[in-house]
């Protein structure tokens, strides 16, 4: 029941912390281990045990030391594994409760409410309130809420605390008994994702983001795959770096073929995000930038500056769909969505167009 240290480059990624049931709830980590946790270089306040994301929890220990300041209490809360601080704010209705100026200063008839007082019941509600959440040393506290690090010191900001009534034990010893089934059955066993699965998406992501940039700089207009296949070719373990890892040797794809199957699912990608497209599927496969097809902003601007002049369109403009039409019968019929959406927020960007409504835009 110890975490191992977490190397920042094993993190997973933060999107896929939601993933692991344990990020949603309060975890029933010893106190120790709470103390120990590596918090992430990703997000601040997010810890990690074997790879758990964790960021609340749920402590029950005995209040060893105390300080009390108008708006909140600081109790240390030891649970036999270690001493942690925790920091409850008071609730208004307890601070209302302490001070006799605000309490109790109202006087009420019986026979407005039908014997009933409901200011006399309140001020029961806050002292019983007052009792449960005012704690000595010695008395036994149950904390909820995040881990916070504050001056180099870990701590607790309590969401929920309550003292807890166990005259014969038997909440504590529940827990400890309930803990360690925890510890066994989640905690200790390290969050894994799929490993082949997540590899291939970051190869991927850094693909398609390789290619992107080299667009961008080299201000490209049209390319052929092969223009940027050799892009693509660190990123393909060699047979070298295969045999120096000690595996045996499995069966698969050749080098140039993940290369091929890589550049066709990056490809794929760009296309599906409108940063590039095929004017002409032909066997010469010729894909056009996006950004850089000037011909192609020429006939998105002509359509909204003609169409806009009818009456149908004049009031509201011409609706995505209708540009996107209007483009495929004069343009290109290869043209995605996501294409003419890169296309309009650009024009909108350099004041050529606006959008006068959801998904309408007039010329200008």
């Amino acid at each position: 029941m110890q975490a191992a240290a977490v190397d920042p480059a094993d993190e997973p990624p933060s999107m896929l912390w939601g993933l692991d049931p344990i990020f949603s709830a309060f975890a029933r980590l010893f106190v120790r281990d709470i103390l120990q946790m590596t918090e992430s270089t990703q997000v601040p306040g997010i810890y990690f045990y074997n790879l758990h994301p964790i960021y609340k929890v749920d402590v029950l220990g005995t209040v060893v030391y105390k300080r009390e300041r108008d708006d909140f209490f600081c109790y240390g809360v030891d649970d036999g594994t270690g001493v942690i601080n925790c920091l409850c704010w008071k609730s208004n209705l307890l601070k209302e409760a302490e001070d006799p100026n605000k309490s109790g200063t109202k006087k009420h008839s019986d026979a407005d409410h039908g014997g009933f007082d409901p200011v006399a019941e309140l001020k029961k509600l806050g002292q019983a309130q007052l009792k449960r959440c005012r704690l000595e040393i010695g008395e036994l506290v149950r904390v909820r809420g995040p881990v916070k690090t504050s001056r180099q010191q870990r701590e607790i900001m309590a969401s929920t605390y309550y003292k807890v009534d166990d005259p014969v034990m038997a909440i504590q010893i529940a827990w400890m008994m309930e803990v360690p089934q925890l510890y066994r059955q989640f905690y200790d066993k390290r969050f894994q994702i799929n490993a082949a699965g997540y590899s291939a998406e970051r190869s991927i992501n850094k693909a398609a983001n390789i290619i992107q940039d080299f667009l961008k700089q080299k201000l490209v207009t049209k390319f052929r795959p092969y223009d940027v296949q050799d892009l693509l070719q660190p990123l393909i373990p060699s047979r070298h770096q295969a045999q120096s890892a000690e595996q045996e040797p499995v069966a698969g794809p050749s080098g140039c073929q993940q290369l091929s199957q890589l550049l066709k699912e990056v490809l794929q990608i760009l296309q599906n995000e409108g940063v590039v497209y095929r004017k002409v599927k032909s066997q010469d496969e010729m894909y056009h930038v996006t950004t850089q097809d000037k011909d192609l902003f020429i006939a998105v601007k002509d359509i909204i500056r003609e169409d806009s002049k009818r009456e149908k369109y004049a009031e509201k403009g011409c609706h995505v769909l209708h540009i996107l039409s209007a483009v495929r019968q004069r343009y290109s019929l290869n043209v995605s969505k996501a294409a003419l959406e890169l296309v309009l927020k650009t024009l909108e960007c350099d004041s050529d167009i606006i959008s006068t409504s959801d998904s309408h835009y007039i010329a200008i």
